[in-house]
């Protein structure tokens, strides 16, 4: 029985390999795609999941556009890490369609609402879409099947020593979000950085035809991030959706998370706590089965390669 999945996501080059990785597994029902900006603007990241669904041969999954900056913030990106367009050196060809009249917000909270219980919601950008459904529609925990981010970190950051880049961009809508009464799966910085595109891993990639050679190699040899020197680039988001099908790959900790809003030097900061004495509000990934997830991975890449490659 394969699992809706709504990805809530501002590609960036991680995302866009995530929702690959989405469209060709036979477990997921990839229900719907909303934006957010972050790694590029909103127009950036709503263009780049069109295009990546287009080239994966999902044309038809409905991408709606969601908001274009922070709660409280200014507007930002991450153009140095994912280059001008969002993916790298990728360039894809322009998608059949734009995206679907609406607000992500209210796609979001309408999917859900419709299926209590059937629907994992999953976010890799910033949460400022998630913020404003929960606090539109309170409900939302109580009716997603499962709710995963790719975010925050229960060590060191990646924005500033303390803060991962998905929650310093927006920490006050993340706030809401781990504060909004259902228990976050956090796949977090010091877990996903284990997930390294190595040599080996891209060796793989250039057998995967138009997959790898237009998409995920060009993407993957521009990508600056700021944790990798080794041209082994870690795929961040790419977890939070093997996650959802291939849970055993990683390993959790049941934690109270609190988010730093107002530190001079630690905004963004995820608070986890693994010994409070209150309820915990999330499930944080401690450990991650890299090996497994690879397999998990390649081998859902290549199938997806053979059938895009048979099509004219």
């Amino acid at each position: 029985m394969s699992t809706r999945v709504i990805l809530d996501c501002d590609p960036g080059i991680d995302d866009a390999l995530a929702i690959a990785f989405a469209i060709g597994h036979p477990g997921i029902e990839f229900t719907g795609i909303t934006t957010v900006a972050g790694n590029v603007g909103l127009a950036k990241t709503t263009a780049n999941a069109l295009a990546v669904a287009s080239f994966a041969g999902a044309p038809g999954v409905p991408v709606t556009a969601g908001c274009p900056a922070p709660l409280l913030r200014p507007a930002l990106d991450a153009g140095h890490v994912h280059g001008e367009s969002g993916l790298g050196g990728a360039v894809l060809p322009a998608p059949p369609h734009g995206p679907r009249d609406g607000h992500a917000i209210d796609f979001i909270i309408a999917e859900i609402a419709a299926a209590p219980g059937e629907i994992t919601l999953v976010a890799t950008g910033p949460l400022t879409n998630i913020a404003l459904a929960v606090r539109r529609e309170p409900r939302l925990p109580e009716w997603v099947r499962d709710f995963v981010i790719m975010g925050g970190s229960a060590g060191r950051g990646n924005v500033n020593p303390a803060a991962e880049y998905n929650i310093w961009a927006d920490p006050e809508a993340a706030a809401i979000v781990f504060s909004a009464g259902w228990t976050v799966r956090m796949i977090g910085l010091d877990v996903t950085l284990r997930a390294r595109a190595t040599a080996a891993v891209q060796e793989r990639m250039r057998s995967f035809g138009k997959l790898g050679s237009e998409l995920m190699l060009p993407a993957l040899a521009q990508y600056a991030d700021s944790n990798d020197s080794t041209g082994e680039p870690p795929v961040h988001d790419v977890c939070a959706v093997v996650s959802v099908i291939e849970p055993s790959v990683f390993t959790y900790t049941p934690a109270l998370v609190r988010v730093e809003t107002t530190g001079t030097w630690t905004s963004g900061m995820t608070v986890t706590d693994f010994e409070a004495t209150g309820s915990p509000n999330a499930l944080v990934a401690t450990d991650i089965d890299a090996d497994k997830f690879w397999d998990v991975v390649l081998g859902t890449y290549g199938s997806l390669a053979g059938s895009m490659d048979q099509r004219p």
